[in-house]
Order: C-alpha cells, then structure tokens, then sequence
C-alpha cells in the first residue's frame, strides 16, 4: 500500500523539537588521511596492501584523480550544504578511526589512523559528539586511544564510549541545546561487531564500553545508567556498533533488546552502526530505531566483492523528536555517495534504489520509506 503525502509525518511551525543529526561509519582513515594536509606514514600491516596510498590509487583507477593536500572541507562535499539547509540542533558520528602517529598497530589484519593534525576535518561539519564503541578505536593500542581522546577534546568535540577506565568509557556526552533541553549520548559496542574481548574497558583498565551480551541484564545495567543522568526533558540516545558489516537480516536478539532499551531504559533513539550499508529502521512506541546507518565516509571505491550493496551510496539521518515526550515526530534521510573520497549527491536513479531497498526491508517492521519532491526520503509510521 503506497502511503500519501498527507499521512507523512510533519513538524507544524510552532512546535519545538530536537534536531539531531546521525550517521554511521566515518573512516577518516588510511586513504582519507592521505589526502589531507597531514598524512600519517602509509605503512599498512594488510595481506595484500602495504600501503594506503593504494587505496588512493584504487579509486583513481574507478573516478579519476583525488586532489592531494586537500582542504579539511573536501571530504564532507555536499553533507555540508545539507547540514547548513537541516541546521541540525546536534550533530553526532561513528568515529571509526584512531587519531594518533604513535602506539603499536595492533594485530588484526585491518588497522585505521588518521593524523591528529588531520583530524581538524571534524570542524567543518560542526560535529558535536563522536561515538567512539567500535572495533577500530583501538587499532593503535592505549597509546592511540589516548591520543584520540585528547585531540576530540582539544577541538571541543564531546565523546562516548572510550575511556582511559570503565567509568569514563561508560560515561555519556551530554549536549546542551539552548531553550531546548539536553540530548545524553550513550556509546557501546558489541561483541557481535568483531571488538575484541581484550578490549573491553575495567575499573583501571582503558577499554570500550563493551557488551558480551545483550541480556536482559545488560539492559538493566543501562538502564541504571540512563538513571543516574537523565532528566525530564532529556532525549537520550543508545548508540550501539553491533553485527556484521554486510546483509539485510536483523536478528531477533537485535530487535528484542531495542525494545527493551525503549521500555526500560527510556531510550528515545537506538542508533545502530556496523554494517557498511543502510539497513532497515523501525519506530517502536513512537522511539526510532536504525538497525544499522551504513557507512557514511570510507575509502573503499575501487575495492570489489559486495557490489550488490551498492556501498558508495551513504544517508544522513536528521531526526526531530519532541523533548517533552521524548517521541520522534519526523526522520528525513538525504543520500549521498562517496566519489573521489568525498560526498557528492545521489543520482536520481540510485536514490530510488535507495528507497525501494530500504522500503522493503522496513516494511516488515510497520515503517515506509517514501520520496520527497526534493529527493529526500522521509520514514512514515502508524503513531502508538
């Protein structure tokens, strides 16, 4: 059953909502960090790639030449004349990538960085908070965690998820939005998406926040911490790195404890991340949630192997919800696709495959995906 443009959900002129800007991955490093100004040594510890500057080339060969000491604004494109037109109230990403030149690779066949001179590249967009419960944070051991928490925190971005102890990594980043209230970031990541257990953060131990199980004792573990934070008024987001990186199953454990985040843990945003393409979002009890954003910037034109994805192809996700209620009152997606390392716009025609993919998969959890005139897409629901 198609769904009409009157029955789509819309913000009326007087009402006051959040509006939070989301997106998966943003992997900043590697070939990325050999574009900008400040590159890291290119060394690289991978079976078939010694260096990153092949990944450089790789896209090349596909979409023509890359500029070399590009300016900190290249890579964003186009999400930058987005997230002007959006004027977002927050603005949150899935750091995938260590920002340090020191420490030890650690061992495990793929290993990002970016420079911490590079990392300037995270002012352009104004992002407010970077997630950072991944299975790339620690590529550079301790050493490159320390650095990454230092630099964020030397360009006043906020963070989640990693620490230099179980306390700091469990800790939220609290956002503060003028007359509008405050959005609590959440970070944790697990298992399922390939972090090592090693990795885990201790009472005096750096780690990520990470979860062995999503239990129903995990849950109340969150919710206790939600507790200890949360004010009226408050919206808060679970943001979580979980499962594979390729497919469309969501598994029945994933969805169950979304929803137990939302009944117990006053959760008003799941905001799920690992799989390297968009996948299917519900709104359950009038609470988003995306089971996986996809990437949003990685430098993987020019490799082969999953070409069905249509990985290039990247969304920003601009959710308005109600801070008195909590509840989500509209989710725009503007896709965009990564062409010589930076956002560009989606052509119309992989816009709407896009949209028919991502219908698809949703409608089996009760949501569409329907196109705006000015080719967005825009999620629809039956409000509880």
């Amino acid at each position: 059953m198609s769904i009409h443009a009157e029955q789509l959900p819309t913000e009326t002129a007087t009402q006051q909502v959040a509006r939070i800007f989301l997106c998966g991955d943003v992997m900043t490093g590697r070939g990325i960090d050999q574009i900008l100004p400040h590159p890291c040594d290119p060394l690289l510890h991978e079976s078939y790639v010694k260096s990153a500057r092949d990944y450089v080339r790789l896209a090349e060969d596909v979409n023509g030449r890359i500029p070399r000491a590009a300016k900190f604004s290249y890579i964003w494109g186009a999400a930058l004349q987005e997230l002007h037109r959006a004027q977002p109230d927050v603005r949150i990403i899935n750091l995938e990538t260590s920002i340090t030149r020191r420490g030890a690779f650690v061992p495990k066949g793929i290993n990002y960085r970016m420079s911490p001179e590079n990392a300037v590249c995270l002012v352009p967009p104004d992002i407010d908070c970077c997630v950072l419960a991944n299975n790339h944070i620690l590529d550079w051991g301790y050493t490159g965690l320390i650095d990454t928490l230092e630099t964020l925190e030397r360009l006043r971005i906020e963070s989640a998820g990693a620490g230099l102890a179980l306390d700091q990594a469990s800790a939220p980043a609290t956002l503060e939005i003028p007359g509008k209230g405050r959005v609590i970031v959440f970070s944790v990541a697990s298992v399922t998406s390939g972090v090592p257990i090693t990795w885990a953060a201790r009472t005096e131990a750096a780690g990520v926040a990470l979860l062995t199980e999503l239990s129903d004792a995990t849950v109340a573990w969150i919710a206790d911490q939600v507790r200890c934070v949360r004010r009226p008024g408050d919206v808060v987001i679970l943001s979580i790195h979980w499962g594979p990186n390729w497919g469309y199953e969501i598994p029945a454990e994933h969805r169950r404890f979304a929803h137990q985040l939302i009944d117990e843990a006053a959760v008003s945003i799941v905001h799920g991340h690992s799989s390297h393409h968009p996948i299917a979002m519900e709104v359950y009890r009038n609470r988003l949630i995306l089971f996986g954003c996809g990437d949003f910037l990685n430098d993987y034109e020019g490799i082969r192997g999953y070409e069905e994805f249509l990985d290039g192809l990247t969304l920003m996700y601009f959710a308005s919800v109600d801070p008195a209620s909590a509840n989500l009152v509209s989710l725009e997606m503007v896709p965009l696709q990564i062409r010589r390392f930076q956002l560009v716009r989606a052509s119309d025609q992989d816009t709407n495959w896009l949209l028919q993919t991502l219908d698809q998969q949703s409608q089996r959890f009760g949501t569409r995906v329907n196109l705006k005139p000015d080719g967005s897409l825009v999620l629809s629901w039956r409000h509880d």
